[in-house]
């Protein structure tokens, strides 16, 4: 065959491959200098074994996860103890604190610490959650509420009405309107101009921005991705949306994978890959948000590992099986991923305490919120 025929064939053949391969799914630079909208996305339990599986499980090349420029590590543990929980995790991203496990946004005096999302609500910034657990579980209820154990659910969702939160989509219904103190939160909140739904749709919300929501999931804890529920993504793209539209200085979302770590501390495989696969898919709306937006910054990390989680040989040569040393967290360090505008300060290994000041960092005040 002549070099002439040959060569088309080869063009087509690179072209293919490249298509398909990890530089292909390259980000464009952000067009900003400094980010106007932050997304903070958390895989509870979540940490490199975690991060492996999903990209093993979604296939090499078109995992979210080897798309990310800026990649570090944090060190997860609480105030006291080596190995931290989940309230003590998120209080760390949300106060730039470190606290005792157990505590909800309070420092480890117990006394209140002003979280990032109450700061920048309270700068004129829109801010937003979503969540596959209930509203008052320990790593939303870090960014909005101050107790001193995370078991006081009640508590926490009275917390629920401090704060002008935008919106807030996730399960938890019960704990606001089916209380043992009778009270019924969800009236105080429509008082307050809310608008407030139950299920998974988006039709009856006001997406145009005009009024605040809550949209609830559940009455208390969501289902599963392995029995079908698939809510997150979705929510997380239609949220930005929203968000946007809120807000002319910008906006702050964390959404939470919450029940990765669930599936951990049961050591099931099969919940743990369509979780994996489910968070996967969010990350994947939120960077196509930030690519576009270009003003956006997207940092995802988990609050701690659990399971002990290893990936061990499985029936064929290239096939895994993931193996658990336990039921509980345990100490590993922690991966960050960051895109965006001053996304390249989160490289490195620092404590998770780091995360929250990177953040007022990227915005251009590194001292917090109005400094």
């Amino acid at each position: 065959m002549s070099f002439r025929f040959l060569l088309p064939a080869v063009l087509v053949f690179f072209a293919c491959r490249s298509a398909h391969s990890p530089a292909a799914l390259t980000l464009p630079p952000p067009k900003a200098e400094r980010p106007k909208n932050i997304i903070l996305l958390i895989g509870d339990g979540m940490a490199t074994a975690q991060v492996s599986a999903g990209l093993y499980w979604k296939g090499v090349g078109k995992s979210v996860w080897e798309r990310f420029p800026t990649i570090g590590f944090h060190k997860s543990h609480a105030h006291d103890e080596r190995v931290t929980d989940s309230a003590a995790g998120a209080t760390a991203f949300a106060c730039g604190h470190k606290t005792v496990n157990g505590a909800i946004g309070v420092l480890p005096d117990y006394s209140p610490c002003q979280t990032i999302l109450e700061d920048l609500d309270a700068l004129g910034w829109a801010t937003g959650m979503v969540v596959t657990c209930s509203a008052t579980h320990a790593t939303p209820a870090s960014f909005i509420a101050h107790q001193d154990l995370r078991a006081f659910t009640e508590a926490i969702a009275d917390d629920y009405l401090h704060t002008a939160l935008d919106c807030f989509i996730g399960g938890g219904k019960g704990y606001f309107n089916d209380r043992p103190d009778k009270k019924n939160l969800l009236d105080s909140l429509a008082d307050r101009g809310y608008v407030i739904r139950s299920g998974t749709g988006f039709g009856r919300l006001p997406m145009d921005g005009s009024a605040p929501f809550m949209l609830f999931t559940a009455d208390r804890e969501p289902g599963t991705a392995s029995a079908g529920r698939h809510y997150l993504p979705q929510a997380t793209k239609k949220t930005c949306e929203y968000l946007q539209k809120r807000s002319e200085k910008g906006f702050f979302l964390m959404v939470e994978g919450s029940q990765i770590d669930w599936a951990l501390h049961a050591n099931d495989r099969s919940w743990l890959k369509a979780e994996m696969l489910d968070f996967d898919e969010t990350v994947s709306e939120a960077l196509q948000f930030a690519a576009v937006n270009g003003e956006t910054l997207v940092v995802v990390t988990g609050d701690h590992e659990c399971g002990g989680c290893s990936l061990n040989p499985g029936e064929g040569k290239r096939e895994f099986r993931p193996a658990f040393a336990s039921r509980l967290h345990s100490a590993s360090m922690v991966p960050v991923y960051a895109y965006g505008p001053q996304s390249q300060t989160f490289s490195g290994i620092y404590q998770n305490t780091a995360i929250y000041g990177k953040i007022w960092a990227a915005l251009g005040m590194p001292n917090g919120a109005g400094k």
